[in-house]
C-alpha cells in the first residue's frame, strides 16, 4: 500500500471512533520507504541516533556516534475511550467537565469584555502545532496541529465520570468552586445537574483535618483495604460497561496528601504492598490503592497531585502487570514558567543564586494546604523543577553547588481559584554584576490545569497504541513491546515527573516537549527537526 496519512480532524463520526475505512480528512503524507500503512496500522523503521561518551587512557572524553534501529508500530483505530477522574465534584474536575461540554456543543456565552466560545486553549494538544518540515518550493516551515501527527482521540469524544468524597452533584460543585462564568454555568447546569460522582475512600489521616466536613460520600472503611481495591476495579469495569467503552483513563485531581512513609517489609515491593493492603495498614495512602486498582485493572493511573502516590512497590506492581502509570503534579502555572525561565538564564549563561516563591490562593486546593503535612508535598515538588538544569551546567555550578530555593504557599479565601504566584531569581551576571527578575503571576488555576487534564488523558491513550522492538528480531519469536510502565513521556504536564527506576529525571520544559513531539515524529517516520536550517545558511 502506498506511503499516506490520513487522519481525522475531530470527532468525524460522534462516537470516539475515527471512520475505519476511509479517515477522510488528510493531513500529510509520508513519502518513505522506511514507512507503511494499512487499514489498522502504520509501521515505521526508524534509526534513533544518539552519542555515546567514554574516557580514553589519558581520561580524555571521547565522544560516539551510535544509531539504534527500531520497528514501531502504531495501532491506528481510534478507541472509544472514557476518563475518570478522582475528585470529580472538586474545582478541577467540575471545569474540565463543564469545558468539554462546551466545546461538544460549540458553546457561546456572555462575559463583562463581550462573548466568548468554547476552546481548548492551554492544551499542547489541541491547542498547538508541530512543525513538519519545510515547504519544497517556497522555504517556508509548515506546520500542522499537533492533534493531527497521529490519529489521537478528541476530548469532545470523551466520556467522563468519577469519584469524589463529597456527594454534591456537579452543577452544585461547579457553583462552590467558583471558577467558571455564571452564563456558561447557566448553559451547562441541567447536564451536571444529572452528573453525581461514585463514593471514593477517605482515609482522614492523609488529608487535612478541615476536609472532614465534604466527606459525605465515602466507601466504608478508614484503612487500606482490598475491598477497597475491588470496588474501584468494578467501578470502573461498570463505568466502562455503561459507555461502552474500549479505554479508560483514571486521574488522580483530588486534594494533596501527605507524603507516605516508605516502610521495608510494607511498601516497598509489590509482594509487600499487596499484602499491606490487605492487612489494613495505616501507611498506605488512598491515591495508592486508587493507583493499585488501577494497574490491575489495567487502567492507566496519572497522579496529577504531588504526594508519593508511586512508592517503590506500586511501580514494581505497574511493571509487573505492564500497567501504565504517571505522575506527579499538573504543571500550569508557576512550576511551568520557572522551568522555562530557569532553563534559558542557566542556558545563557548567568548563574542563578536564589529562587524565592510564594504563593497565595483561597480554593480548596489551599485550605488543605494551609495544613503543614500536605504542605510539604507541594513543597517538594514545587523545590525539585530545576535540579536537572543546575546539574547539566558545570561551568556555574560545582558539584553540591545549588541555588537557594525557597517555595511558600497562604491560604487566602478571598482570591479563590485566582492564585497569586510572587517569584523573586537572584543571578550573578558578567565581572560580580548582578541581575534580579521579579515576576508577578496571576494563575487562574482550574482555568489552567483543565487542559493539562485534557492533554494527560490524549498522550496517555496514545501511549498504549505504539508499540516497539529492535530490527532484524522478526521472526526471532520476540514480538513487540510497549513502553515502560513509568510514562515518563507525560513530563511536560507535570511538575515532578515520574520515571523509570534509574533514569535521569528532566525538568527543562523545551526538552520536555520536545521528547514527546520527537516520540510522536519517530512513529510516522519522521526525524527530529534539528531547526539548523542549513538550506537557508549555505550557498
Amino acid at each position: 500500500m502506498a506511503p499516506h496519512a490520513e487522519y481525522s480532524d475531530g470527532p468525524a463520526n460522534g462516537n470516539g471512533h475515527a471512520p475505519s475505512a476511509a479517515l477522510h480528512n488528510l493531513q500529510f503524507t509520508v513519502n518513505s520507504p522506511h514507512v507503511s500503512y494499512s487499514e489498522k496500522e502504520i509501521n515505521t523503521t526508524y534509526t534513533y541516533r544518539t552519542t555515546d561518551v567514554s574516557n580514553d587512557a589519558a581520561g580524555n572524553l571521547v565522544a560516539t556516534p551510535k544509531q539504534t534501529v527500531y520497528d514501531l508500530k502504531v495501532d491506528r483505530k481510534v478507541p472509544k475511550t472514557g476518563m475518570m477522574l478522582v475528585g470529580w465534584g472538586g474545582n478541577n474536575g467540575t471545569t474540565v467537565t463543564a469545558g468539554i461540554m462546551a466545546n461538544r456543543n460549540s458553546l457561546v456565552w456572555d462575559t463583562r469584555e463581550g462573548k466568548r466560545a468554547a476552546n481548548y486553549y492551554g492544551s499542547v494538544v489541541m491547542g498547538s502545532t508541530i512543525k513538519l518540515g519545510t515547504h519544497a518550493k517556497t522555504g517556508e516551515e509548515v506546520n500542522i496541529p499537533y492533534h493531527n501527527m497521529l490519529p489521537m482521540v478528541h476530548p469532545n469524544d470523551l466520556a467522563i465520570g468519577g469519584w469524589d468524597i463529597s456527594g454534591m452533584n456537579l452543577a452544585d460543585a461547579m457553583d462552590r468552586a467558583a471558577v467558571l462564568e455564571p452564563s456558561l454555568k447557566n448553559l451547562v447546569r441541567k447536564q451536571m445537574a444529572q452528573m453525581k460522582p461514585l463514593p471514593s475512600i477517605y482515609y482522614p489521616d492523609f488529608i487535612a483535618a478541615n476536609q472532614e466536613g465534604r466527606a459525605d460520600n465515602v466507601i466504608q472503611g478508614t484503612n487500606a483495604s482490598f475491598d477497597h481495591v475491588e470496588q474501584i476495579r468494578k467501578d470502573i469495569r461498570d463505568f466502562k460497561a455503561a459507555n461502552g467503552l474500549d479505554k479508560v483513563i483514571v486521574q488522580w485531581t483530588a486534594n494533596t496528601e501527605r507524603y507516605a512513609d516508605i516502610i521495608p517489609g510494607v511498601n516497598d515491593t509489590a509482594d509487600n504492598l499487596t499484602k499491606s493492603i490487605k492487612e489494613g495498614h495505616t501507611e498506605i495512602a488512598p491515591s495508592t490503592v486508587f493507583a493499585v486498582a488501577c494497574i490491575l485493572e489495567n487502567a492507566p493511573f496519572i497522579n496529577g497531585s504531588p504526594q508519593n502516590t508511586f512508592v517503590p512497590g506500586a511501580i514494581e506492581l505497574a511493571e509487573k502487570h505492564g500497567a501504565f502509570i504517571g505522575g506527579d503534579d499538573f504543571k500550569s502555572g508557576q512550576t511551568k514558567m520557572k522551568s522555562a525561565l530557569v532553563d534559558f538564564l542557566i542556558n545563557a549563561g548567568i548563574k542563578l543564586t536564589s529562587i524565592s516563591s510564594y504563593n497565595h490562593l483561597g480554593n480548596n486546593d489551599g485550605m488543605n494546604l494551609s495544613s503543614q503535612k500536605q504542605f510539604r508535598s507541594k513543597e517538594i515538588s514545587k523545590s525539585n523543577v530545576v535540579d536537572d538544569m543546575v546539574a547539566a551546567n558545570t561551568v556555574l555550578y560545582k558539584k553540591g553547588e545549588h541555588p537557594d530555593h525557597c517555595v511558600v504557599i497562604k491560604y487566602m479565601p478571598a482570591v479563590g481559584d485566582n492564585k497569586r504566584a510572587l517569584d523573586e531569581y537572584y543571578a550573578e551576571i558578567f565581572l560580580g554584576g548582578h541581575q534580579t527578575i521579579s515576576l508577578f503571576n496571576v494563575c487562574e488555576d482550574s482555568l489552567l490545569a483543565s487542559p493539562l487534564i485534557i492533554d494527560l488523558v490524549i498522550v496517555a491513550e496514545m501511549m498504549t497504541r505504539i508499540q516497539w522492538r529492535l530490527h532484524g528480531e522478526e521472526g526471532s519469536g520476540k514480538d513487540y513491546a510497549g513502553f515502560h510502565s513509568v510514562l515518563s513521556v507525560l513530563s511536560y504536564m507535570l511538575k515532578a515527573p515520574l520515571t523509570p527506576p534509574g533514569t535521569p529525571v528532566v525538568n527543562a520544559l523545551a526538552k520536555q516537549r520536545s521528547a514527546l513531539t520527537n516520540i510522536f515524529r519517530a512513529c510516522v517516520g519522521l526525524q527530529p527537526e534539528s531547526d539548523m536550517t542549513l538550506e537557508h545558511k549555505l550557498f
